[in-house]
């Protein structure tokens, strides 16, 4: 009899333990398991967002407007800028990146596309895309930062005063114009003619052959300038200035830089002598440039759009920035074949010579 009780009382203490129930009979309640600090935390930042300061996964759609050397040095330098800023291509930054072949249409098509892929910024490098991306960014309410943008205000991407015209903001690639006037004076001092090539259509250098205008009777100069629609214009407009000018001066003009190595083709074999705006037009056989340095340029952009996408402040609220050092660019191998020699205060005080020996 002891036995079967024993087993009863067993059976009894079995059946409480697997129902959880008490020895009164009633349901036992589990306490609920207590998150651990690392997920209470994890679910407060998704609730609330990255931290200010901290780089969040971001996808950046860049377009570029040409292919030519000064670009491509931007957008090594925005990618650098970014990286310094803590987004890192592969961990936390994904790129998508187009490039319009010089032609507007397509920028604007870049622009559109980027918008439909819902990226978190829209980086324009150069002005035509970035106004085809500020009208794009604006309808789907994303920000655009540009670079390479000669006059911000002329292309309505700004107002008078550098603010922003909305969620758009970067850096310009404004020339140092009365710089460079004084530069070709001291190498050309007989020179009286200076030709330019630019673009119709480009805003930018459209402001720009203004200020060159303005500026360049202060130097003893004549401005002849000669516009073009397209690159199937360069050619028969290359030989029209030749005849007409001492010398040509590239501006940062998108269409014209990307036929440089024709431009140049042609000046050599007139023995007229072609001033570039930047570090890569002197590399590919420009004489001189008081030029600006476009990796740089990209670096400072990067560092803006970063204050962006961390969440430190809007696009709008940060007036475009203008890169502030232009420094003297000079290709010896072109002043031998032109028969030039540089002045020797520009030779000590240049940032690089190409060609030959420093």
């Amino acid at each position: 009899m002891k036995k079967i009780m024993k087993a009863i009382v067993l059976t009894t203490l079995a059946s409480v333990l697997a129902t959880g129930c008490s020895s009164s009979g009633q349901p036992e309640t589990s306490a609920p398991a207590k998150e651990t600090d690392s997920q209470t935390e994890a679910s407060l930042a998704e609730e609330s967002g990255p931290a200010e300061g901290t780089a969040p996964s971001v996808t950046i759609g860049i377009g570029q407007f040409a292919v030519h050397g000064s670009l491509d040095n931007c957008r090594e330098g925005f990618i650098q800028g970014l990286a310094e800023e803590g987004f890192i291509i592969g961990e936390n930054l994904t790129l998508l990146e187009e490039n319009a072949q010089s032609d507007p249409g397509l920028a604007s098509q870049i622009a559109t596309n980027f918008a439909g892929q819902n990226v978190d910024m829209i980086c324009a490098i150069a002005t035509p895309i970035a106004q085809s991306a500020y009208s794009a960014g604006r309808k789907n309410n994303i920000p655009v930062i540009y670079t390479a943008v000669t006059d911000p205000v002329a292309a309505e991407l700004a107002s008078e005063d550098g603010m922003p015209a909305g969620e758009v903001t970067g850096t310009s690639d404004k020339l140092p114009v009365e710089q460079q006037l004084a530069m070709i004076r001291e190498i050309l001092p007989e020179a009286k003619r200076i030709g330019i090539l630019y673009t119709t259509s480009e805003v930018n250098s459209a402001s720009t052959l203004a200020e060159y205008k303005e500026h360049a009777p202060e130097y003893g100069f004549e401005i002849f300038d000669v516009g073009v629609s397209s690159t199937a214009d360069i050619p028969l407009a290359t030989d029209s200035i030749l005849q007409e000018v001492d010398c040509l001066n590239n501006l940062t003009d998108n269409t014209v830089v990307s036929s440089l190595p024709l431009i140049l083709s042609k000046a050599n074999a007139c023995k007229i002598p072609v001033f570039g705006s930047e570090i890569e037009q002197v590399k590919l056989g420009c004489l001189a440039a008081m030029g600006l340095d476009y990796v740089e340029l990209g670096k400072q952009t990067g560092h803006m759009a970063a204050k962006v996408l961390k969440g430190e402040a809007k696009a709008s609220e940060l007036p475009f920035e203008v890169i502030e050092e232009a420094a003297f660019y000079g290709n010896t191998d072109t002043a031998e074949a032109l028969g030039i020699s540089f002045p020797e205060a520009l030779t000590k005080s240049a940032k690089e010579l190409f060609g030959g020996t420093k």
